[in-house]
């Protein structure tokens, strides 16, 4: 449970109708084993201590009890441990029947949640033997122990205060109103779900919709654990779909038509700060609640969870396809509306033949069709300079030329040579000034290109660039209008891939693919033996590292130390610890120092969940220093 993890199970027993004792020792052997994989967590199907086709035989005396007799059986294995159980099973209290979910944990009951909402529809007839629970919970007794029944009732884990856990029993999470919306209202982070849905054809899709939806909406963990195989066939089939999400991920679902335990690693830490960070989401109010609270050892678990390296780009390719059109729809939309608002019908660009410019002129030639400009009033500026390479710079012409855009070119060796005779630079010494002082003479003859062509400066630099403060203050840090503002690294390179691959145009497609096999680079070195000599990754390290940390941090504001524990499950074998470690501080360094030239960028579309703007997302001093979240990584 370090870092706010911790291990969580669905489970489908085999049964058998009416036998709560071959029930029983199916339910115990699959405690075990979660008691051996450390879960803490474990939920088990509705009614399955006696099955949940039953029908009439609920009333009878003889399998009630029976069912309490075995529930014996089953607080003995728990004792001991700290995995809390949510057993299915009858519980009759003042001469009437509930379907309730029994909460267990170390060899006792903490407390017994009724189902509210009783089907009596379609196949199913539950209030012919059960009635619907209270919601304000009462006492009852049970082998000479007091034990709070209800539906108000929160299990409340002591060492954790992050884990909070209610339940709801199957037909409750299928209502318009299911009781798991006050449980979180109340402060409930987890939701446990003890159901019996039987199978029809597309059932399963809405089932997975439906609990998935609830835990995004809620913002909650939800474990879902469904009747399966040894139900009676008689009418229906049950296929024991077992699911556990986590605000709107699905982290775990077993397959159907087979009995499983399903496992998760929820992340409480998350949970709590989505809530935190959203200001809609109320404040607890536990009023008509009881609060039980239970002991849970916290330990370090070896993650199972799944950590995905790349947060900003979707694995699968048809959603990444999807996810393309729409974000290069989204910048190409924002620059449409600041042109109508101005007037404008030029635009300027410096084009680098670099990935970022290139998607940049991609989205403004979008831009322009869609306000029906003429692209050949797209003004792509190529500057080569000191570093320039013949491969960019061909690139740079290529895909100007196959956009259909104005090609202009301006040689800047002559102005920057200029330039540094005035400020007594010296032009051997390849320093920051050497460097910088050739991206702001390229930013004044774009402005000053706009001002005589009466457009306007398109920005090229992307998120991870503003992250790092990897730009030239007043060079290109500054544009009119920043397209890539809030596009990562890691993303501009699929962009621009898509568009090569939807293109259409065989040699639009060829330069787009060598842009994109061109190594990141500012190219203000001079080039050894033609090539690029100043790689961007060699210096602030790589893209793919940053754009993690960078996701992480804006996104959930983990902690340094966890940061650095998800990078290192998520890389896996493709870096060294010790480099993780390394960037990530880097990182941190130049995220807070760096934070001026975020405080004054120019505007731009917002494309997704994590942006870096002072004016939306990111209200960061400037002058905020480092130490603390540097001192944690170095005590690592």
């Amino acid at each position: 449970m370090k870092h706010g993890y911790i291990r969580v199970a669905a489970a489908t027993p085999d049964v058998k109708v009416a036998d709560p004792e071959f029930n029983r020792k199916r339910i115990c052997e699959q405690l075990e084993e979660g008691i051996k994989n450390h879960v803490k967590i474990m939920v088990f199907p509705e009614l399955c201590l006696t099955a949940y086709t039953c029908g009439d035989l609920f009333g009878q005396d003889a399998l009630l009890a029976k069912a309490k007799e075995e529930l014996k059986q089953i607080l003995n294995v728990t004792e001991g441990h700290d995995l809390l159980a949510f057993i299915g099973m009858p519980w009759e209290n003042h001469g009437k029947l509930y379907n309730t979910a029994v909460a267990v944990q170390d060899g006792r009951v903490l407390g017994i949640v009724p189902k509210t909402n009783l089907p009596n529809y379609s196949e199913f007839y539950e209030l012919r033997y059960f009635q619907p629970g209270n919601e304000l919970p009462v006492t009852v007794k049970w082998e000479g122990i007091e034990i709070p029944m209800g539906t108000n009732l929160l299990f409340a884990c002591e060492e954790i205060p992050q884990l909070m856990i209610a339940a709801e029993v199957c037909e409750d999470a299928w209502v318009p109103n299911p009781p798991s919306i006050r449980h979180v209202l109340a402060g409930a982070t987890v939701i446990a779900n003890c159901s019996a849905s039987d199978e029809t054809t597309g059932k399963d899709i809405y089932r997975r919709s439906l609990i998935s939806g609830h835990s995004a909406s809620l913002v909650c963990g939800y474990i879902y654990a469904n009747a399966g195989e040894g139900e009676s066939t008689q009418d229906l089939v049950f296929g024991g779909q077992n699911l556990i999400c986590e605000n709107g991920t699905l982290l775990a679902e077993s397959r159907r038509f087979g009995n499983k335990t399903v496992y998760g690693d929820m992340d409480l830490e998350r949970l709590n700060h989505e809530r935190r960070r959203m200001s809609t989401f109320p404040a607890a109010d536990r009023r008509d609640y009881r609060v039980v609270p239970f002991h849970m050892k916290k330990e370090e678990l070896e993650l199972k969870r799944y950590i995905d390296p790349r947060p900003f780009v979707p694995d699968d390719e048809a959603e990444r396809s999807r996810r393309c059109e729409e974000i290069l729809s989204i910048q190409a939309m924002g620059l449409k509306k600041r042109l109508s608002h101005t007037g404008c019908k030029h635009v300027v660009i410096g084009i680098s033949g670099g990935l970022d410019s290139t998607l940049a002129l991609l989205v403004t030639a979008r831009a322009f069709d869609m306000l029906e400009i003429p692209r050949n009033q797209i003004h792509a500026v190529t500057m080569p300079c000191f570093g320039t390479t013949d491969r960019t710079y061909q690139n740079a012409c290529l895909l100007t030329k196959k956009l259909n855009a104005e090609l202009l070119e301006v040689n800047i060796k002559e102005a920057v040579s200029l330039h540094f005779r005035d400020i007594g630079q010296d032009p051997e010494v390849h320093d920051v000034t050497y460097e910088n002082s050739q991206a702001r003479e390229r930013t004044q003859i774009l402005m000053d290109l706009a001002n005589r062509l009466n457009g306007l400066v398109v920005g090229t630099g992307d998120m991870s660039e503003l992250a790092l403060g990897w730009a030239t203050y007043n060079g290109d840090h500054m544009s009119m209008y920043g397209v890539n503002s809030s596009v990562p690294k890691t993303l501009v390179r699929h962009l621009v891939r898509y568009y090569a691959d939807t293109c259409g145009e065989e040699e639009l497609r060829d330069v787009l693919m060598d842009v994109l096999d061109t190594p990141v680079s500012p190219e203000l070195l001079p080039p050894r033996d033609g090539k690029i000599a100043q790689k961007t990754e060699d210096l602030v390290g790589p893209y793919e590292l940053h754009d993690f940390f960078l996701y992480q941090i804006l996104r959930f504001g983990y902690h340094p130390e966890k940061i650095y524990r998800m990078a290192v499950s998520a890389f896996g074998d493709g870096y060294e610890k010790e480099t993780i470690l390394k960037w990530l501080k880097v990182f941190y360094r130049r995220f807070f120092s760096q934070q001026f030239k975020r405080s004054c960028m120019p505007d731009g579309p917002k494309v997704g969940s994590v942006a870096v703007s002072p004016r939306g997302d990111l209200r960061m001093p400037s002058d905020a220093v480092s130490r603390l979240w540097l001192e944690e990584l170095d005590n690592l």
